[in-house]
């Protein structure tokens, strides 16, 4: 592994949060390429060594992994069947978690391009790819909805601006009473599974 200065210190950056993109600050920049890994190293490594069907993909996440999995299908259209997540970050560029993670893996200087292009809410607004269907599933008694690291209804609103909108299937559903644990993941993971089947195997 790798020991940068600092990587270990909080639960929210470094080691215990890549936040999904390719840090430009010099000292991440090298090892911090959390997006072209799930993009491109750690698909072309699987699809090496398993007989797996590359044009049938798609992604989940939960959380941090949430806006992962969004940024991913948004940012490269057509690659990706199907994208649901739980609990996602959707609007990192607003949101305390995000807004640490970007300035300190991009930095403050050009927020607006740089920022953005790791942040679902506005990736979001500009989609012009094929058809996609997206689940986005929360519970309302989560802890992080409340305090505003979510903001999925920011998500939600912002497709509305897409002149592309009709080729985003977006479905939101609210779990009354559960919050953000895995417990929560547990309870609905069949039905993510059961959505993208159907599209998998369409």
């Amino acid at each position: 592994g790798v020991d940068i200065d600092g990587q270990d210190d909080s639960y929210d950056f470094g080691s215990g949060a890549g936040f999904y993109v390719d840090a430009t600050k010099p000292k991440w920049a090298k090892h911090y390429r959390m997006y072209s890994y799930v993009t491109t190293e750690l698909p072309d490594l699987v699809l090496g060594q398993l007989p797996l069907d590359k044009e049938r993909m798609s992604l989940m996440g939960h959380s941090m992994g949430g806006h992962g999995a969004l940024i991913c299908a948004l940012k490269n259209p057509g690659r990706y069947r199907s994208v649901s997540v739980f609990s996602a970050i959707c609007h990192p560029s607003q949101c305390d978690w995000g807004i640490k993670a970007f300035t300190g893996y991009l930095g403050k200087a050009n927020v607006t391009s740089a920022w953005h292009a790791y942040d679902a809410t506005e990736l979001i607004q500009r989609y012009a790819g094929p058809h996609l269907p997206i689940l986005l599933d929360q519970g309302d008694a989560d802890d992080f909805l409340k305090s505003k690291q979510l903001l999925p209804d920011h998500l939600i609103s912002a497709l509305q601006d897409c002149p592309n909108r009709d080729q985003l299937d977006l479905e939101s559903r609210v779990r009354p009473g559960y919050d953000h644990s895995y417990f929560y993941i547990q309870t609905f993971v069949a039905e993510h599974i059961n959505f993208h089947a159907k599209y998998l195997l369409a």
